[in-house]
């Protein structure tokens, strides 16, 4: 229920650390929806004393200078290579552009670096988005280490991903669907040039190629039908299925469909395949052995530096309620494979070889049915036959191992209290360092000799962006420049992050990011975001469906807050809402909106919170709850725990008991639906029809319930999306929408052009 009267806001001091990113100075912002001051009562302090030099806050003379000594920096180190400057590339610097939405899908998307084994060159995925075709393309950029010049690799109408390196650094392969393929095929170029070469030619298609250590020979993956020994019964049968005239599947057990796809009975196998193309030869076949049906890829395998030997993650549990992914070793000389994880009833993953080949790394986690358990860093020593965890009391997940080029330590990538951080573990000492420090660096790539670090660098102001990292210090050089001359016309705000008192006493980080121009003597609108998961995490980084600056734009202080269940800030915060969802979140969040309305620049009559999967659940939750905000918007939301069960995951009962036995107190007293009585908050649906992980049903029950009580609400149903909005101009009317739904209830910047007609428009 929306507040009422006296909804009263308590006051909680936080504690601010600033993340002034890579920001370009721009004109004061338009200021949408700001008010005239409230009186500014007392308040908490708005930069920590206790540490000199750093601003918290929006305070100080000039709150736009927090996000623009980096990102000015970082431009012009990277336009230097291009002999432009920053006046010169962008002459109106001081008159930039919002980020718009818009503007947001004509920057380059960057993903999967890849560090040539003798550390000359680097590859890059850069996607693409053409609005008029309502598609993407991802092509593969060459970067030379030694200067950072770059050309493609591939050509500008293929859709190429999936790059790796052959050992000896001279050859690259990839997949991609060219011609008359009809299925995604592996291809593998000389970086000598010339055209791409395809190397598989199968009906079902081939993805996730790793080399063997002889560079002649490529691994990959492709889902078949186990009782079919030839490729040309494959694709028959697959003609077949896709010719029939009859449309019934039928299946004996789960699962049934994932993400946003109904499963078949092919099953996910390994191959190898010479560079010079023929028959590809079936590794795990013969062998009975299946890797995951539902998105296995590259890191579900790994190929010994001797080339003699596999790991794989094979799921032991068919149960389809909570699968368990062991780790099997399998010669390639005809031995017997062998499960060197059988004792862990959780999952075991990701298995990676150290370069001499002695150790196995891979992640462990120790709790059946609960994906955000801590994953632990494993070494299996293959010669000595034992293994152990590494770097046991680190309290963050570790997964994605890369070893070191002596084998004494690995990389990886660690969500780490809403940053993504570099860390170093140390095999010997099982100590652990922290590489990098503020703003996110993900996908660690290095060569062969441990000398060439590169990672992607990215922000809540700067999209993945390909850097080198010093291991020694962390200091990241810029190498990509994609995006550097639009990102330079754009007028970014300041964002930081802060602490505030939370459920139980605890603090609680938060993200705050604001408009251009924050001018701190007036008022603003709060949007308030809630993340999904609920174990996921809020990190600095640029978040492509729900950007925060985007909303800046229509003149809101924006919010992520990383309340109790989050990851990355231990597993006992993570575990805090395990059988109970709603309490603690649901504390957090009102805590979090009483420290805004606290605040002398937040207008406390003008809040909106909003979310997706179990963010769109809290919003759920919280129509039935006391709460301070005029309108919610609700997306993918889990409203009615019992309909949940048409999920594509099943470890809902295992985790939190059978809703008709000893879980019905879990189900009932977390379930929004059954606040469907207070229900009086304006609130905006969305939801997609092939959304399988939060099915349809949710969106339009929560939609039908809202009318019954007669709430003013409306209902966006995109019926070609899955769980998030992912095409180029259903994600500009999800923007459209959200802004014109906000701008009605909190004020700010309402969308330009008028937004399509309603079905069932209300007269």
């Amino acid at each position: 229920m929306p507040r009422t009267g006296g909804w009263c806001s308590t006051r909680n001091d936080g504690t601010r650390h600033p993340r002034s990113h890579w920001e370009v100075a721009g004109a004061p912002g338009r200021g949408g929806g700001a008010h005239q001051p409230k009186s500014q009562g007392p308040r908490g302090p708005l930069w920590d004393d206790r540490t000199p030099g750093l601003r918290n806050g929006p305070s100080g003379s000039d709150p736009r200078s927090r996000g623009v000594t980096m990102l000015r920096s970082f431009l012009a180190t990277a336009l230097l290579a291009t002999g432009l400057s920053l006046s010169a590339a962008h002459p109106a610097l001081a008159q930039g552009q919002p980020l718009t939405a818009e503007t947001m899908w004509e920057l380059k998307r960057l993903s999967n670096p890849a560090v040539s084994p003798d550390g000359r060159h680097t590859l890059v995925q850069v996607s693409t988005s053409d609005k008029d075709k309502d598609r993407s393309r991802n092509r593969i950029w060459l970067f030379d280490n030694s200067d950072n010049s770059s050309r493609p690799l591939t050509a500008e109408d293929s859709d190429s991903s999936q790059a790796v390196w052959a050992p000896d650094s001279r050859s690259i392969a990839f997949v991609s669907r060219r011609g008359e393929d009809e299925a995604a095929q592996v291809y593998v170029i000389s970086l000598d040039g010339g055209e791409a070469r395809r190397v598989t030619s199968v009906p079902t298609g081939a993805s996730a190629p790793k080399w063997f250590p002889d560079s002649r020979h490529v691994a990959f993956l492709s889902r078949v039908w186990a009782d079919l020994d030839d490729w040309e019964a494959q694709g028959k049968r697959q003609k077949e299925r896709s010719d029939a005239k009859t449309s019934a599947k039928t299946w004996d057990s789960a699962p049934v469909r994932h993400w946003d796809r109904w499963l078949d009975d092919r099953e996910t196998h390994l191959y190898r395949v010479s560079v010079d193309g023929g028959e590809p030869e079936a590794i795990t076949l013969p062998r009975g052995l299946a890797l995951p049906a539902q998105d296995a890829g590259a890191g579900h395998y790994d190929i010994a530096p001797d080339g003699r030997e596999v790991a794989l993650v094979i799921n032991t549990d068919e149960s389809g309620v909570a699968p368990n992914p062991d780790i099997y070793v399998l010669p390639l000389d005809g031995g017997e494979p062998r499960n060197i994880t059988p004792d862990n009833p959780a999952p075991d993953t990701g298995p990676r070889y150290s370069p001499d080949g002695r150790y196995l790394a891979y992640s462990q986690q120790q709790i059946v049915g609960f994906y955000a358990d801590r994953a632990r860093l494993m070494v299996k020593d293959r010669r000595a036959g034992s293994r152990r965890v590494v770097a046991d009391e680190f309290d963050r997940s570790i997964g994605d191992p890369l070893w070191s080029a002596d084998s004494r330590s690995i990389t990886a990538a660690i969500n780490d209290a809403g940053t993504v951080r570099l860390y170093r573990f140390d095999l010997g000492s099982g100590r652990e360092s922290a590489i990098t420090g503020d703003t996110s660096f993900g996908s660690p790539s290095m060569s062969r000799d441990g000398r060439v670090l590169v990672a992607l660098n990215e922000s809540f102001v700067l999209p993945p962006t390909l850097v080198r990292v010093d291991p020694r210090n962390g200091r990241a050089t810029p190498m990509s420049t994609f995006n550097d001359e639009l990102l330079a016309t754009i007028d970014f705000g300041t964002y930081e992050s802060v602490t505030y008192t939370g459920a139980n006493g605890a603090q609680i980080q938060m993200w705050v990011s604001y408009p251009s121009g924050f001018d701190r003597s007036r008022e603003y609108p709060l949007y308030l975001l809630l993340h999904g998961g609920p174990h996921n995490g809020i990190t600095d980084g640029f978040h492509w469906r729900w950007n925060a600056q985007v909303f800046n734009t229509w003149g809101y202080v924006t919010a992520w807050h990383n309340f109790h269940g989050s990851s990355g800030f231990g597993q006992e915060f993570t575990d805090a809402i395990t059988n109970d969802w709603a309490t603690l979140p649901y504390e957090d969040t009102i805590r979090a909106a009483e420290w805004f309305a606290a605040q002398p620049w937040i207008d406390s009559e003008r809040m909106a919170a909003g979310g997706g999967s179990y963010g769109g659940y809290l919003a759920s939750l919280l129509l039935g709850r006391e709460h301070p905000f005029q309108t919610l918007v609700a997306h993918a939301a889990v409203y009615n725990h019992y309909s949940q069960m048409a999920a594509d995951f099943g470890a809902t009962l295992r985790r939190f008991g059978e809703f008709w036995a000893d879980g019905e107190r879990f189900f009932r007293d977390t379930s929004p639906h059954y606040g469907a009585a207070n229900f009086d908050t304006p609130t905006l649906v969305i939801h997609g029809e092939l959304d399988y992980r939060v099915p349809v049903n949710h969106g339009v029950e929560l939609f039908n319930t809202l009318q019954n009580r007669g709430v003013r609400s409306r209902f966006v149903y995109y019926p070609d999306e899955n769980h998030w909005i992912l095409k180029h101009n259903n994600s500009l009317h999800w923007y459209r929408e959200k802004q014109a739904w906000l701008a009605e209830f909190i004020g700010g910047q309402a969308p330009e052009d008028p937004l399509p007609a309603s079905a069932n428009p209300v007269e």
